[in-house]
């Protein structure tokens, strides 16, 4: 059975584009995979910086490292070939620094400096057809901003202790109030207490106006007799006791000490026996 050349063509034009499509898509989900960290995010001078490589392959062909927005020779710091006795090649843009690559495809920059600024950029080719990348922008603070950052952590450091210790004060002052406030109205509440059961209430007088009459509270003599009870027990009873009569002085006679000369008694003379 022969086919045509026409039905060849149209064959081949429909699987070509699927193709082109599904190399396309692999292609960006590798770039999408792959990722850069830096450790750490923010590096200081004379600093180590490990730029770790996230989401690479088990196995792989090499992988080249590039400081730059190009990916070329002039570019390059180093190409990495697993499974060679040497396996990092240094690049042009090495320019005598200390960078060590892994089999894991990251890489570490020794006692970075200011001028290692920049964006880095990793391509790791998985097959001739296939090669992932990644890329991050690495800044490393020189003297000034090292010691901006310092001062910016230290004013950091005393506003956070400054806010404990003032807190702490705060609340120790808040809990001795309350304390004292509770001590202060129990006392109130025992004196208060003692007083209603042990002192007599005390009668102000009141202060006459004119026009105004003044009433005295006297105890009563006798027992107070309702005004609905019988009218002679009511008589009976307010009626007072008689008063004893006044008792008046004897009145001794005038010369009553002449009339006992002028009249003696005989009595004692009566008693005188003569002896015989």
């Amino acid at each position: 059975m022969k086919i045509s050349t026409r039905a060849q063509g149209c064959y081949s034009k429909d699987f070509l584009l699927p193709a082109s499509i599904l190399a396309l898509w692999t292609l960006q989900s590798s770039q999408a995979a792959l990722h850069i960290q830096k450790i750490p995010e923010q590096p200081l001078k004379d600093q180590d910086l490990l730029l770790s490589v996230q989401g690479i392959p088990g196995t792989f062909q090499d992988f080249n490292w590039y400081q730059g927005e190009e990916t070329s020779g002039s570019t390059m710091l180093f190409s990495y070939i697993p499974g060679l006795q040497r396996p990092q090649r240094d690049g042009s843009a090495m320019r005598q620094r200390d960078i060590v690559g892994f089999a894991n495809g990251s890489m570490l920059l020794r006692r970075a400096q200011p001028s290692d600024s920049g964006i880095y950029q990793v391509a790791v080719t998985i097959n001739p057809s296939w090669t992932m990348k990644a890329k991050t922008e690495v800044r490393v603070s020189g003297a000034e901003q090292q010691q901006k950052l310092l001062s910016a952590h230290s004013s950091v450091n005393i506003g956070i202790v400054a806010a404990i210790i003032i807190g702490s004060l705060v609340a120790g002052g808040l809990v001795i109030g309350s304390l004292a406030y509770f001590l202060v109205t129990r006392g109130c509440k025992g004196q208060n207490h003692r007083m209603t059961h042990t002192e007599k209430p005390e009668y102000l007088p009141l202060s006459p106006t004119s026009g105004d009459n003044i009433y005295e509270v006297m105890p009563s003599p006798g027992l107070l007799v309702s005004p609905l009870s019988d009218t002679g027990l009511m008589h009976s009873t307010l009626k007072p006791p008689p008063l004893p009569p006044p008792m008046q002085p004897e009145l001794e006679p005038e010369n009553h000490h002449y009339q006992d000369l002028l009249n003696p008694d005989p009595a004692p003379y009566c008693q005188l026996v003569p002896a015989p």
